[in-house]
């Protein structure tokens, strides 16, 4: 199911929230803001139970997505640390247990032998796949639930954050 927002409605709200944001009484940028957080931390909540599901802890499936989605499917235990916002030492802890449950491969570098690359391996993926199909069966059914406003404050917030503005239809930085 494919729900069409009007942009102008969303870049009139996304301007609302800026204008609301600067006044004394912020009541209106706070309703955008609540409306936001409640959409996100519920898709969240429901990636992480369908990550738990599938046997792996919120972040080892966060780093399963960013190892593979990572444009060469493949990156340095820094880099894993990096997009996951943790600490180095724990990254490589958890790619070893990643590794133990046969959902990483952990490769030498063909140009520096101290440098190793988590790769996710087939099973990896497939567990990947598999959780996805089950979040957006409950995240479809989530999002059908929510009014257009509510997708709305909620998406022109997320565009207030990122600095988007939309303009005769096409998206330009502000």
């Amino acid at each position: 199911m494919t729900i069409v927002i009007d942009a102008s409605r969303l870049e009139r709200k996304r301007k609302e929230a800026i204008k609301s944001r600067t006044v004394h009484n912020r009541h209106h940028y706070f309703e955008g803001v609540a409306q936001a957080r409640f959409v996100l931390r519920k898709v969240f909540r429901l990636i992480e139970e369908q990550a738990k599901l599938g046997g792996l802890d919120p972040l080892e499936h966060q780093a399963l997505i960013q190892i593979y989605g990572s444009p060469q499917m493949k990156l340095r235990v820094k880099e894993v640390a990096e997009k996951l916002d943790i600490a180095p030492a724990f990254a490589s802890n958890m790619l070893k247990s990643l590794e133990k449950k046969g959902f990483v491969l952990r490769l030498p570098s063909e140009h520096d032998q101290r440098v190793n690359y988590a790769v996710v391996t087939l099973q990896g993926k497939q567990l990947l796949h598999r959780i996805d199909e089950q979040v957006q069966v409950h995240v479809d059914y989530f999002t059908r639930q929510l009014t257009q406003d509510a997708r709305e404050a909620a998406i022109s917030i997320v565009m207030f954050y990122f600095g988007i503005s939309l303009n005769a239809g096409n998206v330009t930085r502000a």
